[in-house]
């Protein structure tokens, strides 16, 4: 424990004594274009592709002052629920607006953690819309229109003064469909900032 503790404060000076010059980032005004992708509900892979999605998304963020930004997209989910020897898939399409705030941040504005609400809108299909299963079922869920909201914590690394690495998990709370409510997404993306 002594070890790890004595690795992290040497990690944490470096990046504290690292570079003179501070660089003009997250400053009112500033604008990027952002790209995310990750799982959701779990770890998305061929032998979990039953219990598990995936979802891709691009927004907007423009700073507005001390770290804080707002942030507006689209994103696009999948999600594939078990049944009998085959899954069913169940695609969100969803617009976002939202606040996220700075909560902790390194001196040379290298490292952001941020921490945003959001709003939810669009629109889910069931199976593409395709009632009748390969067995003979019929399919209950229907195609709706969905609304809710998402929490999310953000971490933004400056890999660049123009290029940022986003890690992030979001919790999803949708209303108007048929298909579960909650949804715990995490995932990696990219900003460019364009001015």
């Amino acid at each position: 424990m002594k070890r790890i503790t004595v690795l992290l404060n040497m990690l944490v000076l470096f990046l504290l004594m690292s570079g003179n010059a501070l660089a003009q980032r997250a400053l009112p005004g500033m604008k990027g274009i952002q790209v995310t992708g990750g799982m959701v509900d779990g770890v998305y892979s061929y032998s979990n592709q039953s219990k598990a999605g995936y979802y891709f998304g691009a927004a907007m963020a423009t700073y507005a002052g001390n770290g804080n930004k707002w942030v507006f997209g689209g994103e696009y989910l999948n999600r594939y629920y078990p049944y009998k020897d085959t899954c069913i898939p169940v695609a969100q399409f969803t617009a976002e607006g939202g606040y996220y705030l700075n909560i902790l941040s390194d001196p040379s504005k290298t490292f952001f953690l941020s921490l945003g609400g959001s709003a939810l809108a669009g629109y889910e299909t069931s199976n593409w819309g395709k009632k009748a299963l390969p067995d003979g079922a019929t399919l209950i869920n229907k195609d709706a229109f969905i609304y809710g909201g998402v929490v999310t914590l953000e971490l933004e690394t400056y890999l660049s003064d123009r290029i940022v690495l986003l890690l992030n998990a979001r919790e999803r709370a949708l209303w108007g469909n048929t298909t579960g409510r909650f949804h715990m997404q995490f995932g990696a993306g990219v900003r460019l900032m364009i001015n």
